[in-house]
């Protein structure tokens, strides 16, 4: 049996501010993805959520919450929550249930109407919660552990906030060309520098926003896509979902301590180099069969470790690639050509969904100005709290 699953078809509700429900988001996005698939909605046999936590109750039963919305058809259903890695956590269960002959086709929608300012934790008492306790134990938002990984980057590897400026340049040139971005507009070094600082080393343009917005993908079998007249579609190849290794030698926030290595030996990789090369290895490909990539830059500094990470260079040389423009549009291996969530923010349940979505026109090659000439492979990856593994490797 083909461990591939087709990708029918990849549609968007843009990102953004708009003050409404994500259900309403989700909506729009699967009907996109639906059209964009020329399915319709009864012939869906599955259909898995990626759940909006902080949207109530609904959010909690994500999968049933779009299926209703939609219209009741008697699908199946799934809801899922990995935090940020809740979509490819999606897209893996949707593909597996392909595979296992259980759907044809399957939807796979995910959507958030994202709080302004900061993600904080659900109120309560949770000493067992990691998230919880950053919070509680250290006042960690989001940006002041962000600005820790680029001071690590800055005291070990030699990079500058002139470095970090550069991704986000690099990457509001992409989103000024994405009609699903939040943020279109092309921003300058000198701007990046100008912006407030938020958590010394990063300044405001460093680091993502929160957003509403959705993503959906209608996946199918290879013989569902043959016999729906798609003889050469998009394939998702590999979906990565691992977890961290015993022992966790380097602190990695929200998790707030790290594991003895006096009995065991630390891994030879980190744990988000670890995922990217669980969906090499199950794809058959390494990184130097790349058209592009689709990374996690919650910071400008994390896109530079997400390089290393997914194997573009060795580790401390991120910020080379990015000054030579080899992540760049029309660069040797374009990171972000989406615009990443520096041109999006985080709408949680739905990035990894969207960067899917990127994949998916790129290897058509249908993405507009934002075009990889002649794209064949991608990957994303991004990373969940508690060690949620998130990387999808597509191909055409």
């Amino acid at each position: 049996m083909s461990g591939d699953v087709a990708v029918l078809g990849a549609g968007m509700h843009p990102w953004g501010k708009w003050g409404r429900s994500f259900v309403e988001y989700g909506r729009v996005a699967a009907r996109n993805a639906l059209a964009d698939a020329g399915v319709d909605w009864p012939d869906v046999q599955s259909v898995v959520g990626a759940d909006t936590v902080r949207g109530g109750y609904p959010g909690y039963v994500a999968g049933a919450t779009f299926a209703q919305a939609l219209g009741w058809q008697g699908a199946r259903v799934t809801s899922v929550y990995a935090a940020c890695a809740s979509g490819a956590q999606a897209v893996n269960t949707a593909r597996a249930q392909i595979l296992a002959g259980m759907a044809d086709v399957v939807l796979v929608v995910g959507a958030d109407a994202a709080p302004k300012g900061f993600f904080a934790p659900a109120g309560g008492e949770r000493p067992d919660d990691p998230d919880w306790l950053r919070f509680r134990v250290l006042g960690a938002t989001n940006p002041a552990y962000f600005a820790l990984y680029a001071r690590r980057r800055m005291a070990v590897h030699g990079d500058t906030p002139e470095d970090f400026a550069l991704v986000k340049v690099k990457n509001a040139a992409a989103g000024a060309l994405n009609p699903n971005a939040r943020y279109r507009a092309p921003v300058s070094a000198e701007q990046v520098a100008a912006s407030a600082v938020v958590a010394d080393p990063l300044r405001l343009l460093d680091i993502c926003a929160t957003s509403d917005g959705a993503a959906a993908l209608v996946l199918s079998s290879m013989e569902f896509a043959r016999r729906h007249g798609a003889a050469d579609p998009v394939r998702i190849r590999a979906v990565s979902t691992v977890t961290p290794t015993y022992p966790k030698a380097v602190l990695d926030l929200p998790d707030i301590a790290t594991d003895s290595a006096v009995a065991a030996k630390p891994a030879a990789a980190s744990f988000r180099a670890s995922i990217a090369r669980a969906a090499y290895e199950e794809a058959g490909i390494g990184p130097s069969d790349l058209s592009l990539a689709e990374v996690y830059d919650l910071s400008t500094a994390l896109e530079l470790e997400w390089y290393e990470d997914i194997g573009l260079c060795p580790a401390g040389e991120g910020a080379a690639l990015v000054r030579e423009g080899a992540t760049a549009l029309g660069g040797r291996v374009p990171v972000n050509p989406s615009g990443g969530l520096a041109s999006f923010g985080e709408a949680v349940p739905a990035q990894a969904i969207a960067q899917v979505c990127e994949l998916t026109w790129q290897l058509r090659g249908t993405a507009g100005e934002r075009q990889v000439p002649g794209a064949r492979a991608g990957i994303t990856a991004n990373q969940g709290l508690f060690g949620h593994g998130s990387a999808v490797v597509a191909v055409r």
